[in-house]
């Protein structure tokens, strides 16, 4: 399925007219041959399921019968179904603002090859359905008809846009591979737009051609005649092509591929008709700001006197000795006793004040509720913007709104800066949730936007695992195990337990461990303290045949990396963890009764990239006892594409080495 989003590019967007494959091949809607059906994946994308035959497009600026402009966007798109996994691809949605976008001219077709004939299915206009999702965006949905291995499904249709915000993006990469892929813009001269490109893939056609245009606008009159203007100008149009364009899917530790996608989008900058003053329409950092201060849905009410708070803030901030401490109970309040509903918001749907009765709203309204209630005990306090890791990246340069979708807090005590979510029951104060780690955000300010960073590189996660593993006879093992993981580890531990049960989360435990273990003597420390890891104790009784030859017996038990999470020969954009972390897992064990140590690993240690981490295996023995240490350690979470194989090799080797046993055998 593609879903197109304003100012978001994905997969599809475009028009229904001719293009070159090559010098003599054209394409147009429902020109099909059998000779078509010849595609198949391509070399560069050879598991492929789907293949975009073509995916064109173009953007026009058009006068119409309201006194200004209208954007016309067409759209086509050609895509060869190889096998059922890509039948997902026949899934299309439209997204619109609900007053002022229209689409027309929309038809969709199958075709089939049936005894060396093509067959066509076109869509019935009663398969298109459309959906309102708010009071501002709906979506037009239809799926092809008539769909088997093998289908070739085309569309095209125009879309008519009231908002020239709304320049239409365009991805020219996504989940499938693209033979071509076409994207031409028109823009006059009284629209300056700012374009920004990104992905690691080069143009194959990258031209802009000037031309002059008469432009008709007519003007409504009222009760009176209307008004017709014609006006020359220059236009530039902008062509991007690419041709052979692999797809790019999710790997593990990828924040989203939209940050990597070959695409282009673009932002209106300002008007400038000629003879008229220039309109800036971008406006910097200090405009946006100070607009969002004043916005009803966002500031407009953080900084005034908010006196229907007055009785409970004074209940909630009873007996703080300091400016922290009211800090920290104000935050707490609000934490412990409203219920987040949505975590990927910038604005506010309603006052703060209602906000504050319902005791709900999404994440930007109770971390906007928790500012105005910070500074009504005259604390310094700001909203932070920001995108979190799935959204993608903002734009420090360009104060693009778009790319930013949640809201956290600040509060500057004396010297210190505290940044603050209030969204998640299980986040302590001053802290944030590893979705905030994102890099660029903007404190928001009526004197001072401020830039602020938010690296995962500035974690480190440290988890620390000891177990003593004694004899209690009879072929059985008994294991304790006490296991401090880091701080977000915790935070997933605490929402795991909330969800579920304790009895569930140590169930999980015990089914991870082969044969018939029986876990007991459970506990969970700190788990209400927030602020601080939490810490995990169990005893695990592991049965061994005492008629056994042979034992062998892997001394990280269920701890370690099973399986090497960098299995791609190789990786076209960066590797991105959530965090740098520092594991560490001590095992002391009494050599089972009636056995000796016949074979055991070697002690080794590796480096990564010198001083960006290391890998430790120690592990010693006496007659009685072996005693072992692992430890991995990455002292930062983003690397560079060209790290990834050394990083690949490193996690192999880690794999490789934590698998390896201890063979006891039986005493003669």
């Amino acid at each position: 399925m593609t879903v197109r989003k304003k100012l978001v590019p994905v997969l599809c967007c475009l028009m229904a007219g001719p293009f070159f494959l090559n010098a003599q091949d054209k394409i147009h809607f429902g020109k099909i041959s059998p000779a078509d059906f010849e595609v198949k994946a391509p070399s560069f994308d050879p598991a492929a399921d789907a293949v975009v035959i073509a995916d064109v497009g173009s953007s026009e600026f058009v006068g119409n019968n309201k006194g200004w402009f209208t954007l016309d966007f067409k759209h086509f798109k050609r895509v060869k179904i190889l096998n059922k996994k890509g039948f997902e691809a026949a899934n299309e949605e439209i997204l619109l603002y609900t007053d002022g976008e229209t689409v027309d001219g929309l038809k969709a077709a199958t075709y089939n090859l049936e005894g060396g004939k093509v067959v066509e299915t076109r869509l019935d206009d009663k398969s298109v359905f459309t959906d309102k999702l708010n009071k501002y965006l709906s979506v037009k949905k239809f799926t092809f008809p008539a769909l088997k291995e093998g289908s070739i499904i085309e569309f095209t249709y125009t879309e008519h846009s009231q908002y020239l915000r709304n320049l239409q993006p365009w991805a020219f990469q996504g989940e499938y591979p693209s033979l071509y892929s076409e994207y031409q813009v028109s823009i006059p001269n009284f629209f300056q737009y700012v374009t920004l490109s990104q992905g690691f893939l080069p143009f194959d056609v990258k031209t802009d051609y000037p031309r002059h245009v008469n432009f008709r606008v007519t003007i409504p009159g009222g009760a009176d005649r209307d008004e017709t203007v014609n006006f020359d100008d220059d236009v530039v149009d902008h062509k991007w092509a690419m041709k052979n364009v692999p797809s790019l899917k999710p790997e593990r530790y990828t924040t989203t591929v939209n940050n990597y996608i070959s695409k282009i989008e673009f932002q209106l900058a300002r008007y400038a008709f000629p003879h008229s003053m220039t309109k800036d329409m971008m406006g910097n950092w200090l405009t946006v700001s100070q607009g969002l201060m004043k916005l009803e849905d966002f500031g407009a009410d953080l900084h005034s006197n908010n006196g229907w708070m007055d009785e409970v803030i004074k209940t909630i901030t009873r007996g703080a000795v300091s400016p922290t401490d009211k800090a920290k109970k104000i935050y707490t309040y609000v934490r412990d006793n409203y219920t987040c509903t949505d975590h990927s918001s910038l604005y506010c749907t309603g006052p703060i004040k209602t906000v504050f009765k319902n005791r709900n709203g999404n994440e930007a309204e109770i971390n906007l509720l928790l500012v105005a209630m910070l500074n009504h005990e005259h604390l310094m306090a700001d909203p932070v913007i920001l995108s979190t890791r799935s959204h993608g990246f903002t734009n420090e340069l360009y104060p693009l709104l778009s790319r930013f979708n949640y809201v956290v807090g600040r509060v500057v005590i004396d010297s210190s800066v505290l940044y603050l979510d209030a969204s998640e029951p299980w986040i302590g104060f001053g802290h944030l949730p590893e979705r905030c780690y994102n890099g660029h955000a903007r404190v928001i300010t009526r004197e001072m936007p401020l830039p602020v960073y938010f690296d995962a590189d500035s974690i480190m996660e440290k988890k620390l695992t000891t177990v003593f593993v004694s004899n209690v006879g009879k072929g059985v093992i008994d294991a304790r195990v006490q296991s401090v993981p880091g701080y977000f580890e915790s935070c997933n531990i605490r929402e795991k337990i909330h969800d579920k049960s304790e009895k569930d989360f140590f169930k999980t435990i015990q089914t991870a461990y082969q044969g018939e273990p029986e876990i007991a003597n459970v506990s969970i420390d700190s788990l209400t303290l927030t602020d601080q890891p939490v810490g995990v104790n169990y005893d695990v009784m592991l049965k061994n045949d005492t008629n056994e030859e042979v034992i062998y017996f892997n001394p990280m038990l269920e701890e370690g990396y099973k399986e090497n999470p960098f299995k791609a020969a190789d990786r076209k954009y960066p590797v991105e963890m959530p965090y740098g972390f520092d594991e560490t897992y001590i095992l002391n064990m009494e050599i089972p009764e009636g056995y000796v140590v016949d074979e055991i690993p070697k002690s080794t240690k590796v480096t990564f990239n010198e001083d960006e981490g290391f890998f430790e295996y120690l592990i010693v023995k006496d007659d009685s006892n072996i005693q072992f240490r692992s430890r991995v350690v990455l002292k930062k979470a983003n690397f560079r594409p060209e790290d990834y194989a050394t990083l690949r090799d490193f996690f192999a080797f880690v794999v490789k080495k934590q698998g390896e046993q201890i063979v006891f055998k039986k005493k003669k």
